[in-house]
Formats: structure tokens, C-alpha cells, sequence
């Protein structure tokens, strides 16, 4: 099951049924199912308090994945923070449910086998997102 909740933030314009069958045909794209993933909303205080407590890593980022995956079945809480997001979209020029869009993709990518903080991986992980989001416009 796939839940969407808030922490300390309003709730953003996401149209939950499509969300769900997008993160879902994704997933089977690289041969896996969907378990429990519950996505949190929260701000930039929220997101760098659990960035700190669980990961002792003292910055802002746009999400948090905790992966709870077994065998083909992927599962986990993604923490994303929505000021965040907004931030990198005004800074690199890109509409904002667009970078909201990519970053809900971009933790389920993360569950499903993708990194991105080695050598090359960013590519792989840019074209993986880039890819997604394509298949978001049959949604």
C-alpha cells in the first residue's frame, strides 16, 4: 500500500490514485512490487531533524529514503520536503510539480536497485527519473 501523509506542512496538489499506479508501473520496469511506502511531506526543519537523528548528516536535502525492501518487493518511508523542492525548482528553472514529481520517483528509484553518489551513477539516476517521468504523462 502506498499512503501520502504530512508532517508540519500542508499536503501539496498531487493526484494520489495516479501517483500510486505510476510508482507501481515504475517498479515493475525493474522487476518489483510494491509493498508498504509511505511517503511524508514535511519542510526543511523536518527533513534535517531526521536527516541528523537517523543519518548524523547535518543539511538540508530534498528527500530521505529508509529502505525496509525484501527480496523483489519494495518498501520504505520517503521523507520529502517541499521547501526544498520548490528551492531546486526555482533554482534550476523547472516547473514545480515537475520537481516534485521527479523526486517522488527518485526514492522509489532508490528502492529499486538505483544510486547516484558514485562515479557515473548521477547519469544513470538523472536518465531513470527521465525516464519515469515520461511514463507519467499515460497517468
Amino acid at each position: 500500500m502506498i499512503t501520502y501523509q504530512t508532517e508540519d506542512i500542508e499536503m501539496p496538489a498531487i493526484r494520489k490514485r495516479e501517483t500510486s499506479a505510476w510508482i507501481k508501473a515504475v517498479a515493475e520496469t525493474y522487476g518489483k512490487r510494491t509493498g508498504d511506502i509511505a511517503y511524508i511531506f514535511c519542510s526543511d526543519e523536518k527533513i534535517l531533524e531526521v536527516n541528523r537523528q537517523y543519518l548524523q548528516h547535518d543539511y538540508y536535502t530534498d528527500i530521505i529514503t529508509f529502505d525496509y525492501c525484501e527480496g523483489n518487493r519494495i518498501s520504505g518511508d520517503l521523507f520529502i520536503s517541499l521547501d526544498t523542492v520548490r528551492t531546486n525548482a526555482e533554482q534550476f528553472g523547472a516547473d514545480y510539480n515537475t520537481e516534485l514529481y521527479r523526486v517522488i520517483i527518485h526514492g522509489i528509484l532508490h528502492l529499486c536497485g538505483i544510486n547516484d553518489k558514485g562515479p557515473g551513477e548521477r547519469e544513470i539516476m538523472e536518465a531513470a527519473e527521465n525516464k519515469a517521468l515520461e511514463m507519467w504523462k499515460n497517468f
